[in-house]
């Protein structure tokens, strides 16, 4: 089932995120959890099986794109097709929003990532993505 995240869903989703490999030093995934729940267009779902968090996505809209976010699944439950539902659902809500185009990074060292997302009919786009640590 994929429903609303719950502040009680925290550790869960943070544990689902360390499995699926998606943490990093300079990523807070407490800070990361604070500042989508406090997001006025903000979206985050959990896939919830029998009680345990298996998957997570995030998703916003800044007026102009949507991004993905922390799509994850624990391991054992890749392949399932709870990513493919998970990713589903943030684009309906998206698409409720009035959004007009999705937009999200892969890390390079992940090429199962991107090989996942092409199957869903993302494509590469000709830009450079530039980033800057802010504190």
């Amino acid at each position: 089932m994929i429903r609303p995240f719950a502040s009680a869903d925290t550790e869960p989703v943070v544990e689902v995120w360390h499995r699926a490999g998606l943490v990093r030093p300079w990523n807070d995934p407490y800070e990361d959890i604070t500042r989508m729940t406090s997001a006025e267009n903000g979206i985050f779902l959990v896939a919830d099986e029998g009680g345990d968090v298996v998957g997570t996505v995030m998703a916003g809209y800044d007026g102009h794109r949507g991004w993905i976010y922390y799509l994850a699944v624990v391991p054992d439950r890749q392949g399932s097709g709870i990513g493919r539902a998970l990713l589903e659902s943030a684009e309906r809500h998206l698409l409720s929003l009035g959004c007009p185009k999705i937009n999200l990074q892969i890390r390079d060292d992940n090429p199962e990532a991107l090989g996942f997302y092409e199957k869903l009919g993302y494509r590469l786009n000709p830009v450079t993505s530039l980033g800057k640590r802010l504190g």
